[in-house]
C-alpha cells in the first residue's frame, strides 16, 4: 500500500484552510486516532495513555458509537478529544457532495463535534470551505505524520519509526484504532510514549475550537 509518512507544504495547499499541524510553543505533539470506537482496541488505547497522563483525540465512525457506545462513553469521560469521522467512512472524492455532507451530519448528532476528519484524508477544497461555512463550521484537521499502521506491508517497527523519525513540537499523528492497524498500535504506541515522555514531551487533545 503507497502512503506518504508527511505531506510536502506545497501539497497540503491544495486542499484548501485545514490543519496539518498545531504548534503551541511547548514541547506538545498531538496522537489522533482513526475510525473506533473499536471493541477490543480503543480500550487498550486508552489503558497505555493513561499511564502517562496523555490524551487523545478519537475522530470516530458514527456507526462504530451506535455498536460501541459505551467505549464512546469512556473516551468522553476520560477527558479525550473526539471529531467527526462522517458516519460511514465515506470518500469524500468518491462521493457525492449531498450524499457526504449529510453522513457527516448524521455523525455530528452522536459525536457534538466541531473536529472533522476526511476517511482516507480524501476531500476536495470545495468540500473543506462548505464544511467551515456558517451551518456546519466544522475545523478541517489533517496531519503532518501517517503512522502506516494500517498498512500489511509496514511493520511494529517501520510504524514506530515512520512517527519516531519525523515527531516534533506541534506534530498531529494519524494512528487507527481498526482491526487492520491492531498488531502496529499495540507494538508502536507504548514505544513512542515511553520514548517521547522521557524526552519531556506532553500529549494534549485537539482543542475543538481552533484559530488559523
Amino acid at each position: 500500500m503507497q502512503y506518504m509518512v508527511s505531506k510536502p507544504r506545497w501539497m497540503r495547499k491544495l486542499y484548501g484552510p485545514c490543519i496539518w499541524e498545531l504548534d503551541t510553543g511547548r514541547r506538545e505533539a498531538f496522537l489522533t486516532f482513526d475510525d473506533g470506537p473499536h471493541p477490543s482496541l480503543t480500550p487498550f488505547v486508552l489503558d497505555e495513555l493513561a499511564k502517562y497522563g496523555a490524551k487523545g483525540t478519537f475522530f470516530c465512525i458514527g456507526s462504530n458509537i451506535e455498536r460501541y457506545p459505551e467505549i464512546y462513553a469512556r473516551i468522553r469521560a476520560e477527558g479525550h478529544g473526539v471529531g467527526n469521522h462522517t458516519h460511514d467512512h465515506l470518500d469524500g472524492w468518491r462521493t457525492a457532495n449531498k450524499r457526504y455532507y449529510a453522513n457527516v451530519q448524521q455523525a455530528a448528532g452522536l459525536i457534538g463535534s466541531r473536529l472533522f476528519r476526511p476517511p482516507h484524508g480524501h476531500v476536495t477544497p470545495f468540500q473543506v470551505r462548505r464544511l467551515r461555512s456558517r451551518g456546519y463550521e466544522f475545523q478541517v484537521v489533517m496531519w503532518s505524520i501517517m503512522s502506516g499502521d494500517f498498512d500489511p506491508q509496514t511493520s511494529a517497527e517501520q510504524c514506530f519509526r515512520n512517527v519516531a523519525d519525523h515527531l516534533r513540537p506541534g506534530s498531529i499523528v494519524v494512528l487507527h484504532d481498526n482491526d487492520a492497524a491492531e498488531a502496529n498500535l499495540r507494538a508502536a504506541l507504548p514505544r513512542l510514549l515511553s520514548e517521547f515522555s522521557r524526552q519531556g514531551y506532553h500529549f494534549p487533545a485537539i482543542p475543538e475550537r481552533l484559530l488559523y
